[in-house]
């Protein structure tokens, strides 16, 4: 962090939404490392303030515009990383949610992190994204992101600084809903099988959770540096033929004592019967469109900023994340005497 830049120096209060999920618990845990106040909102909770893990949490729903303006009160940095659960409703709260964000931001001078996704861009922009790159969805979905960030890109003009990070799939520790821990493998049980949801030969984008998240927590040590509306893509792990993250886990999985896992296909034709029943899985379907073709992301203007990226070596991370999701036989024999087990429906 710049000591010279006074407005940086001092300003040291977040809020974020979606502490409870993956990428916005481990930038809430970042930031609070880093020294800021981290003020969560979350729907849970008997009491309206709570403070545990370092961090405030305020009672609240990010669909009630007075919960969120009230929980921004003096914040500096407001990190929007909250989604419907389970895709339920999805279409329709995203936007409401995204625009009580930027309201809060408005009233409080604060600056907006929004973690980015690939959904905006279809194959015009493939097989290697830039900031630049023109955002053409194919789907319904990418079409709701892309008006998401127009809304941003228009705050910006009206004097609201937006940060947006973009990243290929996420997987760690904490992750939640991911290809890598809801497709590749299962939370709390031991890997048997990995399952490869994209064509061999067919190259793949993926992040690790921890190091996002520093990036963005970097980002925002620098915000006064950045230009209104600035996005960053990070490189991450490039698995170049679509099968170096399946070998990646039956490395940390021998390692760890384990026998190798199968490694199979995912099994889409059950996606196809299951989907009319299941909003996740019919998210899932959806966006079948990115696994089969290459689709890397740029990172110059990071590192052009930062000097670097954040870059976790991919075994060390992949072991984190396994660890993390209970997979390991001390870590999945527990979890199934205890009767937490919970097998996620493909």
């Amino acid at each position: 962090m710049d000591n010279s830049n006074s407005k940086t120096a001092l300003a040291k209060t977040a809020l974020v939404l979606g502490a409870t999920g993956g990428i916005g618990g481990e930038v809430a845990r970042q930031l609070r490392d880093a020294g800021w106040t981290v003020r969560a909102l979350c729907r849970g909770g008997e009491q309206a303030l709570e403070r545990r893990d370092g961090m405030v949490w305020i009672r609240g729903d990010a669909m009630n515009r007075a919960d969120v303006v009230s929980a921004a009160s003096g914040c500096q940095v407001i990190v929007h990383a909250v989604n419907p659960p389970g895709y339920l409703r999805w279409a329709e709260l995203v936007l409401p949610m995204l625009d009580n964000t930027i309201a809060a931001a408005q009233a409080n001078d604060a600056t907006i992190v929004l973690p980015g996704t690939v959904y905006n861009f279809g194959p015009s922009a493939f097989p290697l994204l830039r900031e630049d790159s023109p955002q053409e969805p194919v789907t319904r979905k990418g079409a709701i992101r892309v008006e998401l960030e127009q809304r941003l890109r228009t705050a910006s003009d009206n004097g609201c600084q937006v940060i947006v990070v973009r990243a290929g799939d996420f997987f760690g520790p904490k992750v939640g809903n991911s290809w890598f821990s809801q497709g590749l493998v299962k939370p709390n049980l031991p890997v048997k099988a990995v399952q490869l949801p994209g064509a061999h030969g067919v190259g793949h984008q993926w992040s690790y959770l921890p190091d996002v998240a520093r990036t963005m927590v970097a980002l925002v040590q620098r915000r006064d540096t950045l230009e209104p509306f600035a996005t960053f893509h990070m490189q991450g792990h490039w698995d170049a033929d679509g099968t170096q993250m399946a070998a990646a886990i039956c490395r940390v999985v021998t390692k760890r004592g384990g026998a190798k896992p199968a490694v199979r296909a995912f099994p889409w034709w059950m996606v196809a019967l299951a989907s009319p029943f299941v909003a996740t899985l019919r998210e899932l379907r959806e966006m079948r469109y990115l696994w089969h073709v290459p689709l890397g992301m740029d990172n110059t203007k990071l590192v052009a900023t930062l000097g670097y990226e954040p870059h976790t070596p991919l075994d060390e991370a992949v072991e984190a994340a396994l660890e993390g999701m209970g997979c390991f036989a001390a870590e999945a024999a527990a979890a199934i005497k205890s009767g937490v087990v919970r097998i996620a429906a493909h």
